[in-house]
């Protein structure tokens, strides 16, 4: 299984060092040529390798890591997205369920990767928490995974654990989901929740 992380800001960065804690290859990849990266990443660890978006494509699983409005972007990076999956850890607020067809903004976002397994993750942390190690006094730091694809979930869940992390499911995004889903002006009630599931 291969990864890549599409955006380099905060978010993409607190990911790439969960990455380098576990020795898993990631490559990283934004707006910028890898270049432009590269030292980041290598500062990052070994395993953070900078691509250029079209070479981080290849990977088999895409975090997004862009800004709410770029995901389109991406999205058209690739003519289609079959046999992908793409963990969408962007937010959306503050924009309007208008603005988003009045889905929950993942069901929004995934309209433009036709063919991928989608599936919410990682967002409901802030960047500094999510860079820090997820393995704390016999726990493990909790994030929540939805999608509409019950079987999307399960590599991303195996990852998740991978990583260090606690993995939840909270079912599809428009309902356990809408529980991480920012709306309006308005954060769905775990955004921010820093939770920890003990080892049974």
């Amino acid at each position: 299984m291969s990864y890549a992380i599409v955006g380099f800001g905060k978010i993409g960065q607190a990911l790439a060092h969960a990455f380098a804690r576990k020795n898993i290859k990631v490559a990283v990849a934004s707006r910028r040529p890898p270049e432009a990266l590269a030292p980041q990443a290598r500062a990052i660890g070994p395993t953070v390798v900078a691509k250029s978006l079209q070479d981080a494509l290849e990977a088999d699983t895409i975090i997004l890591a862009v800004p709410f409005g770029e995901h389109r972007e991406v999205a058209n990076a690739l003519p289609n997205w079959e046999g992908k999956t793409v963990i969408d850890a962007t937010n959306s607020f503050p924009l309007t369920p208008e603005e988003l067809d009045g889905l929950p903004s993942s069901a929004f976002v995934a309209k433009a990767f036709t063919g991928a397994k989608f599936v919410k993750g990682f967002n409901h942390l802030i960047a500094a928490t999510l860079a820090t190690d997820p393995v704390v006094e016999g726990g493990h730091r909790v994030v929540f995974l939805s999608s509409d694809d019950e079987d999307a979930i399960a590599p991303v869940a195996d990852l998740a654990k991978q990583l260090g992390f606690a993995p939840v499911k909270l079912g599809k995004l428009n309902e356990g989901g809408a529980l991480v889903h920012a709306r309006g002006r308005t954060w769905g009630q775990l955004i921010f929740q820093d939770l920890f599931k003990k080892e049974q």
